[in-house]
């Protein structure tokens, strides 16, 4: 087992990808803390990982919440090998007509909770540990109405590189895995909760024509991903992002509908 020993944080791992990367990191042998905001999404998240996981009802934007968890898991695991800061938000901000508290709040969930939680894990971190950002193709792809989600997710990238420099000493590795279009519950909420069947089915189309592979990820092909960075696998992968797309921002011609 490629994590068998191991001792995880993975924040926001109670639904999508970090649900998923639990789920695969208990497979492979870790013993792994996930957090989350909700308590009843984050006990059958337990439930369904079993005895190697545990469960911490917190918010790393809030400094006392965060200074609590890192106290627990201090407590309870001693020391960690791998943090994926996984959490993070949506909320729509189109020029001219965003909300400035829609935009701050997506900043300061993705990038400065993301931050704080690695400062705060950072004393924890065994010498040698992994660390794991989640990045997202809207770094690259201007689409609009997503600034502050698109800002947020390329200053993970650039800020991943910095802490990477950071904790070279301690040879602790700092990267980065960018998902595209993935399915994951976020899909269903806000505006696209009250979409059809049939309109879903048609964004799943369109979103797929777009993609060189043809389709959606899934949220286990994004774990695999961070599986990777977290393991001995990459040993010698640092400060890198690790973009997991099917080809969407590395060969856009590709798509099925330029295909022809």
């Amino acid at each position: 087992m490629k994590l068998s020993g191991k001792k995880a944080l993975i924040t926001g791992g109670n639904s999508g990808i970090g649900l998923a990367t639990a789920r695969l990191f208990v497979l492979e042998g870790a013993e792994v803390a996930i957090t989350g905001r909700d308590q009843t999404t984050l006990d059958e998240a337990i439930l369904e990982l079993g005895s190697q996981a545990h469960g911490y009802k917190a918010d790393v934007t809030v400094a006392e919440e965060r200074k609590k968890l890192f106290a627990d898991l201090a407590k309870d695991f001693g020391r960690l090998d791998i943090v994926f800061a996984n959490a993070g938000i949506t909320g729509r901000t189109p020029v001219g007509t965003a909300d400035e508290a829609v935009f701050e709040n997506v900043i300061r969930v993705n990038l400065n909770g993301a931050f704080f939680t690695v400062n705060s894990a950072a004393p924890l971190l065994n010498d040698g540990a992994s660390v794991i950002f989640n990045g997202s193709v809207h770094n690259y792809l201007g689409q609009a109405g997503v600034a502050a989600y698109a800002a947020t997710k390329g200053g993970v990238v650039a800020m991943a590189r910095a802490i990477a420099a950071d904790l070279a000493p301690r040879n602790i590795r700092v990267n980065t895995v960018s998902p595209g279009a993935t399915r994951t519950p976020i899909w269903k909420r806000g505006s696209r909760a009250s979409i059809s069947a049939e309109q879903s089915a048609k964004v799943d189309e369109l979103f797929s024509s777009t993609v060189p592979l043809g389709r959606w990820a899934e949220a286990d092909d994004v774990a695999k991903a961070v599986l990777f960075l977290a393991s001995d696998d990459s040993s010698y992968t640092n400060a890198v992002e690790l973009m997991v797309d099917g080809g969407l921002t590395g060969a856009p011609f590709g798509a099925p509908f330029l295909r022809g």
